[in-house]
């Protein structure tokens, strides 16, 4: 069973020291994302894993498919991990603040 929590279960702000992890691709992070998020690319989890800080971990995708994938592997290294049921799709719905790379106006694609 992978621990999973829909975007009314998320606090406004997000507690301090919660890490959020989005597992995207670099073009859906660019359009926009969490600020303060780490980007680890889910094909890149296991190389990168040395750059997930420690502690509870909420991990974000699109609609909350790869995240769930990742929440599963994260689990199995030792993390306290958690899935963001419905993704950064939920999370722009739900009007959570967003930042771009873009220079336009955050959206998730």
């Amino acid at each position: 069973m992978i621990p999973t929590v829909s975007i009314d279960n998320v606090p406004d702000p997000l507690p301090e020291g919660l890490v959020v992890l989005d597992v995207r691709e670099p073009v859906e992070w660019d359009y926009g994302h969490i600020e303060g998020a780490v980007h680890i690319p889910m094909s890149l989890l296991p190389v990168r894993l040395d750059e997930l800080p420690a502690g509870q971990t909420l991990v974000v995708c699109k609609i909350g498919g790869r995240s769930a994938q990742a929440v599963a592997w994260l689990q199995q290294q030792g993390y306290d991990a958690v899935n963001l049921a419905g993704g950064m799709l939920d999370w722009e719905a739900a009007g959570r603040p967003m930042v771009s790379e873009t220079g336009q106006e955050p959206q998730v694609v």
